[in-house]
């Protein structure tokens, strides 16, 4: 990538929480006290950070702040769309990183 003004993260667009695809096969899962958590600051501090998505609406990462979100009933959610992503890249792209009290599940 030549110039920033391409970065995705210069791009953040607001969609539809209807039109947003949760991954089926998403490994990290979240406690109702986390959803709560996120909740908690999204209503105190709003929107920290974007939904990262694929082209098609499939969520990346940021499963815990859409499922926040259908809880304060928002009607769209601000997103960063990776676009141009093989399904190889999009995992690459999947935050990996485990915080504390974060539940896995692997298969």
């Amino acid at each position: 990538m030549e110039n920033a003004e391409d970065w995705a993260a210069y791009k953040v667009e607001r969609r539809a929480v209807s039109a947003l695809e949760p991954y089926a096969n998403n490994p990290r899962t979240h406690t109702d006290e986390q959803v709560a958590q996120i909740e908690a600051s999204i209503r105190e501090f709003g929107w920290t950070m974007p939904i990262l998505i694929d082209e098609g609406g499939g969520i990346i990462a940021g499963h815990g702040r859409l499922m926040a979100a259908k809880r304060l009933g928002a009607s769209e959610v601000p997103v960063i769309v990776a676009a141009g992503l093989d399904r190889g890249e999009k995992a690459r792209l999947c935050d990996r990183r485990q915080s504390a009290g974060d539940e896995c599940r692997m298969g």
